[in-house]
């Protein structure tokens, strides 16, 4: 290993704070997980970090040690965590009500544990999520004035809480279409905006922008616009602070990054894809209204030109039918079902179709993405990587990337920049799989 290229890392010393925007089902199961993992009462499945290894050097060595080994990350039992909720339940009514995780084994026995988590008011406006009420709010004259109340909670959680380091992870509702503007081109234009409560900034941009503020990391779960615009990517930068996003890559759209780069891997043309999706939990109920389903069917929407690239191969795709439906369903509740057919066609033009029905559990998919995220923005910010971090687009849906490139959507093409990415950080040499070393005779 060549130790002078090792990425100056600072330890992953003291508690580290998880904030979560919203205390719905994604952040109770997250929450309740982690807490079940620490007193050896589940196995954190999913997670990339604590059960993922990464291979080192060539396949003779025989290298390959869990990535938790490998990378200094934040041990689970120094996590700390904290929320902010329109709704005013504590984690363990939260959690009760979201009914994803089974009550007698893995909520009960962590009872006073969540009921010690209580949401923080939060920056809410139903203008922006209009099937949610908010009872548990911050009030304020300006979106200047809610930003601030949220820095205050921020460094008063993190005294509260003996932290050392905070992470912050957007596990909220989908907030209506907002395409970015005026106050979003410049810091200047948008805390002017702020101060003028310009409708273009939602509240999840005033989470983002005291998050930057306060140095803490910021992770958006959500298609929501948030930061994927110039004022909040040039803070981040002036902050050495990591930003990246959006939505997290769960259910339907995690099987469309496997399936569709397959088709273009074989040249096999796509006629249309059709997807549907039933669920009943509080997304669903917000994804209803449709300002906020425009914002989620962007998100997913994107996912099939930027992998099968139509421009280059308009004879495969050119014309590709590509229909999104989300339907509001509450007997289903988190357990949402994602079905998909695919007319494809082969040699000669001959179709064939595809189906494929995924009864998912929305939460259980996102609950381990949340705790690498929050690992992962970690370890970027002890390393002094700052702004976009597109390496963890393994996790989302609708990638963030620097102006000018367009988003890698191909799970397994995201899958190897992000373990490149800890590669090249520990000063270990990436893999290209080229393997002609094996073969060549001279």
């Amino acid at each position: 290993m060549a130790e002078a290229t090792v990425r100056r890392i600072a330890p992953a010393e003291g508690k580290l704070g998880v904030l979560c925007v919203g205390l719905g089902a994604v952040a109770t199961t997250f929450i309740a997980g982690v807490e079940n993992i620490r007193r050896g009462a589940a196995r954190p499945i999913g997670s990339l970090t604590q059960m993922g290894t990464i291979r080192l050097g060539k396949r003779t060595e025989g290298r390959a040690p869990l990535i938790r080994d490998f990378v200094p990350l934040a041990s689970l039992t120094d996590l700390v965590f904290g929320a902010w909720d329109p709704v005013p339940d504590d984690a363990y009514t939260a959690a009760v009500k979201a009914g994803v995780l089974d009550r007698h084994e893995h909520v009960e026995p962590i009872a006073a544990f969540l009921k010690g988590i209580k949401p923080m008011p939060a920056a809410f406006d139903q203008q922006y999520v209009k099937r949610l009420e908010g009872k548990n709010v911050k009030s304020a004259k300006t979106k200047r004035e809610l930003a601030e109340a949220l820095r205050q909670d921020i460094r008063d959680f993190k005294g509260r809480n003996g932290c050392s380091r905070l992470v912050m992870v957007w596990c909220a509702s989908t907030e209506i279409f907002i395409s970015p503007g005026p106050a979003h081109w410049t810091l200047d234009a948008f805390e002017r905006g702020m101060d003028g409560n310009d409708p273009s900034i939602a509240p999840s941009m005033l989470y983002a922008w005291a998050a930057l503020m306060e140095g803490v990391p910021f992770a958006n779960g959500a298609p929501n616009l948030t930061c994927d615009f110039p004022a909040l990517e040039q803070l981040a930068r002036d902050k050495g602070v990591g930003i990246g996003g959006k939505d997290f890559k769960t259910g339907q759209t995690m099987i469309k990054t496997v399936l569709s780069p397959m088709f273009k891997a074989r040249m096999l043309g796509v006629a249309g894809w059709y997807s549907t999706n039933i669920l009943g939990n509080r997304d669903g109920e917000v994804l209803d209204d449709p300002e906020s389903f425009k914002t989620k069917e962007e998100s997913k929407l994107g996912v099939l030109e930027y992998i099968l690239q139509p421009q280059l191969y308009p004879e495969l795709y050119g014309e590709m039918y590509h229909k999104v439906r989300i339907n509001y369903y509450p007997p289903r509740g988190d357990n949402k079902e994602g079905w998909d057919n695919i007319d494809i066609f082969g040699w000669m033009g001959y179709p064939m179709q595809i189906k494929v029905d995924f009864l998912c559990r929305d939460s259980i998919l996102a609950a381990p993405l949340v705790l690498d995220l929050a690992l992962f923005f970690d370890l970027a910010q002890r390393a002094g990587l700052s702004g976009i971090q597109e390496w963890l687009s393994f996790y989302f849906k609708s990638p963030q990337v620097a102006p000018g490139l367009y988003p890698e959507h191909d799970l397994f093409i995201q899958q190897t920049k992000l373990k490149n990415t800890l590669r090249y950080l520990m000063g270990e040499e990436p893999i290209t799989h080229l393997g002609i070393e094996y073969y060549q005779n001279d």
